[in-house]
């Protein structure tokens, strides 16, 4: 555990001025965790009386409006009943009353009986939609001049999205409540942040105090740059490590074990992940990771609304490259996830790609891929769920086939930058090999990208400082010749790196 005003120093100032406000951030991001902790704090310290109630029970109660919030408020007091002394406890809800002034009753009620001002924070209440929603944020607005004596001094609404993208209807792609918001007392909209690498390493120093189970520093490091600090991921790869990978209390967890942990979380694709994955159908989270995955810029339709969307999901964060996936891991599960069907339709041409020495036969792999491509490419083409980086998902998918059980992917993906650039890793018995490759789409009224894709992949080989790589362009223009006529592969010599080059 983090203290709470570490992980968010924002808040404590917004309660002690009696201020409403919304906390959002991706899912299982640690917002229940802290609010909880907090709300246990502001109590015991005698102060206030605070409560983290949760909606999530009225969600399935769209168009019962009664029902929704009767099990809304049934939840706040049993919620109270597990974590308020007695002298604290809220009154029974009045259920004579019309749903749409049932919750400000009890509140204002709770309020003036209550020895110490109310501070109550709502969690999920995005879960809420279309008139239960409306009329949740409506009561809590009607209240706000009468705090603190006869209303909470202060209200955190939490959930994945700001108000603003609250939706009105349970359908993914239904309108939000935009500007219009009923909730407009708000004074500040805060996201709880990742955590830092200091606070990965803290967090895995706790585990060490408590078993005696030593990180290394490399370790730590490799674990926040696999998450860049998202909280469920943190947590899942440390119990990867240290309950299947290294589960020997006295055995060191170095890096190798975080990244077996890695591939350990990919595979199995818990909740988290899974949720992650489901937001990909959303059309305007699509509208922003498809040109990510193709390493195109963002289509004029798109505004600002989706963008913001895509960073609150913590599907994305915004770099000095330009918008990117947020992490190594998901960048890693996001392509997998999306040619998941693809790979298992994906029939290899071969057995193995490994030579007798262990090591991997790239030269193969791409002549295989080639007349794979060649044979296959217009129906594949057609079946992508996402057409616009149709083309570099099947090379992933085909490579994964290939690597899979032997080798790693690692994956830079980012808006606008023209290229998808991988970098697969072979471990063998004496070493561990690197490729580098950089995916480019050749598209109609565009000039060849060979030119740019030299250079580019250059600068990436320069990073990576590796002598070679392999530059693809895929040639999707209606004038391109047929397929296999256009399909080559020919080595160069670019600023004394060798270059393969692959015409698909």
């Amino acid at each position: 555990m983090l203290p709470p005003e570490r992980r968010l120093p924002g808040v404590m100032p917004l309660i002690e001025r009696g201020q409403y406000f919304v906390v959002h951030s991706p899912r299982q991001s640690g917002k229940t965790t802290f609010f909880r902790t907090l709300a246990e704090h502001l109590t015991a310290e005698g102060h206030y009386t605070a409560l983290l109630t949760t909606c999530e029970t009225g969600q399935t109660r769209e168009k019962d409006l009664d029902g929704a919030m009767t099990a809304v408020l049934e939840t706040l007091g049993q919620k109270a009943g597990e974590s308020l002394p007695a002298d604290l406890l809220p009154p029974q809800p009045d259920q004579s009353l019309n749903a749409r002034t049932r919750l400000y009753d009890l509140l204002a009620r709770w309020s003036r009986q209550s020895p110490r001002p109310l501070v109550l924070f709502l969690d999920e209440i995005d879960s809420l939609v279309g008139d239960v929603l409306n009329t949740v944020l409506r009561q809590l607005r009607a209240g706000y001049d009468a705090r603190p004596e006869s209303f909470p001094h202060a209200v955190a609404l939490i959930g994945l999205r700001d108000v603003r993208d609250y939706r009105l209807a349970s359908q993914a792609d239904a309108p939000t409540l935009g500007t219009a918001s009923p909730f407009n007392v708000k004074v500040e909209s805060l996201t709880l942040p990742n955590f830092t690498a200091s606070d990965v390493a803290d967090l895995y120093e706790q585990h060490t105090a408590d078993t005696g189970q030593v990180f290394t520093p490399q370790a730590k490091a490799f674990a926040w740059e696999l998450t860049r600090g998202q909280p469920w991921l943190v947590n899942a790869l440390a119990r990867q490590a240290v309950e299947v990978i290294v589960p020997d209390p006295a055995q060191t967890v170095g890096v190798e074990a975080i990244e077996a942990a890695k591939e350990k979380l990919v595979q199995r694709r818990d909740t988290h992940l899974d949720s992650l994955i489901d937001r990909l159908r959303e059309p305007r989270v699509r509208r922003v990771i498809e040109p990510m995955l193709a390493g195109e810029t963002l289509a004029p339709e798109v505004m600002d609304d989706d963008i913001q969307l895509a960073l609150d999901l913590g599907l994305v964060v915004s770099s000095p490259r330009g918008l990117e996936i947020a992490n190594p891991i998901y960048r890693e599960v996001v392509p997998r996830a999306l040619t998941s069907v693809l790979e298992h339709s994906v029939s290899l041409p071969r057995a193995s790609y490994v030579a007798p020495d262990g090591r991997l036969r790239f030269d193969l792999l791409l002549s295989d891929f080639r007349d794979f491509w060649c044979e296959h490419a217009e129906s594949f083409l057609a079946k992508s769920p996402y057409s616009e980086a149709a083309a570099q998902l099947i090379f992933m998918a085909f490579l994964q086939r290939v690597v899979n059980g032997g080798g790693f992917i690692d994956r830079e993906l980012a808006v606008g930058s023209g290229r998808v650039d991988l970098c697969i890793r072979w471990p063998y018995p004496t070493g561990v090999e690197r490729w580098a490759v950089e995916l480019k789409v050749w598209r109609a009224g565009q000039a060849d990208p060979l030119a740019a894709g030299l250079r580019q992949l250059t600068e990436y080989l320069k990073r990576l400082g590796l002598d070679g790589g392999t530059l693809v362009i895929f040639d999707l223009r209606s004038e391109a010749l047929p397929l296999p006529e256009r399909c080559s592969i020919q080595e160069t010599d670019f600023e004394g790196r060798e270059i393969t080059v692959a015409r698909l």
